[in-house]
């Protein structure tokens, strides 16, 4: 095998590893380590949970004393700086690896190329940009609060085929299948918070939190950790003040942020905050609102709401992705829609969004699109 060939797929195996913190990782990213010598797997390791050892020092503690004159390969930038743990660049280089591949630069500006200096100076082989698309697609959401200082944004609809939410009297359960609603779990867990606003919370009595996985292709997979994975961040949009103490969302154990125009005189539970985020027209500013959440480490956010928040978030174009699940119903003109956008008069200028996957589930069909890069963010 060619030395490239070899980074390849040694890289795509650590990759692999790399995913299985996906549900536990969050702030931090989801990282991969490989040693390599002759050759021959010698350690391998993945990061946890935030607070407990990095990829690279559970592998190197596999690894042992064979940890010496080998390669490394790591889905991310070894850090250099002393957070909850101490620097793997100290690690690596006490170990006395020859090599260390890496796939990306770690967008943190407290190690942005810091760390490969760090090796490089030490003598150590440093290569980097092996399938970097592949690892900054496992920590799309990191790598974006990084870069501009808020959350990766999935949007998740659910629709008749002719495009509507719910009847004109507001009745959506239930629009899909039992699977689709089994599916949608997997992006809840996988999501640090979850967004929808005071309207669709009473409306459908929604809890908004992770419930128990039946019948799906993932169970084995995502049941295995049940009980152990946090559940998501609960965000309600509550500019009406229409959210009380006494709705079963708020009974629910789980932190919750009632996202308003101002408080009220209520005695909320302990687990419910309050923040007020107005702009100058006396609406809620979800742009303060998304900035709020990168400050506070949120990587990834779930929106679950109806037509209005919908459209609200994809005018600001904030959107990343949206996840809709097609049932194969018609309800009629005068049905609910899936989002509330303005009357555009050229084609050029409406939100424009590319299928990523189309897949059958159960007797529904959940679709998921990408934004198109040449959309204009202008609000940072």
């Amino acid at each position: 095998m060619k030395n490239n060939a070899k980074d390849i797929f040694y890289m795509k195996e650590a990759i692999k590893i790399a995913k299985k913190g996906e549900l536990t990782t969050s702030p931090n990213p989801n990282v991969g380590c490989i040693i390599v010598k002759n050759d021959i797997i010698i350690g391998t390791g993945w990061h946890k949970k935030s607070g407990k050892p990095h990829a690279e020092i559970y592998a190197l503690k596999k690894a042992g004393e064979k940890a010496k004159q080998s390669t490394v390969y790591i889905t991310l930038e070894p850090c250099c700086h002393f957070g909850k743990t101490p620097p793997c660049c100290i690690a690596l280089i006490k170990a006395g690896v020859a090599k260390v591949v890496i796939s990306s630069l770690d967008p943190n500006p407290m190690v942005s190329g810091k760390g490969i200096q760090w090796l490089k100076k030490e003598g150590i082989i440093v290569k980097v940009g092996i399938i970097s698309y592949a690892a900054e697609s496992i920590n799309k959401g990191f790598f974006q609060r990084m870069r501009i200082g808020i959350p990766w944004i999935q949007l998740k609809l659910a629709s008749s085929i002719d495009g509507r939410t719910a009847l004109k009297n507001g009745i959506s359960k239930w629009i899909t299948s039992s699977k689709s609603r089994q599916d949608v779990q997997i992006y809840r867990k996988k999501s640090d918070a979850i967004i929808s606003s005071s309207h669709s919370v009473i409306m459908d009595n929604a809890l908004l939190t992770v419930r128990k996985i039946h019948r799906i292709e993932d169970k084995k997979k995502y049941l295995k950790n049940q009980e152990t994975i946090k559940q998501p961040l609960r965000i309600i949009i509550d500019s009406k003040n229409r959210m009380t103490p006494f709705h079963r969302c708020i009974k629910e154990p789980g932190k919750i942020l009632l996202i308003r125009l101002k408080y009220d005189r209520n005695r909320w539970p302990k687990n419910v905050e309050q923040v007020i985020l107005k702009n100058n027209t006396f609406r809620i500013n979800l742009i303060d609102l998304l900035k709020l959440l990168g400050k506070r480490q949120i990587n990834k956010v779930l929106i679950e709401t109806g037509a209005s928040l919908s459209g609200a978030f994809l005018k600001l174009n904030v959107v990343n992705e949206i996840i809709i699940y097609m049932a194969p119903k018609m309800l009629g003109n005068y049905s609910k829609p899936l989002f509330m956008l303005e009357n555009y008069k050229k084609l050029q200028l409406v939100p424009q969004f590319s299928f990523k996957n189309v897949k059958k589930i159960g007797k529904d069909i959940r679709l998921i699109l990408i934004k198109n890069k040449k959309g204009n963010t202008t609000y940072l």
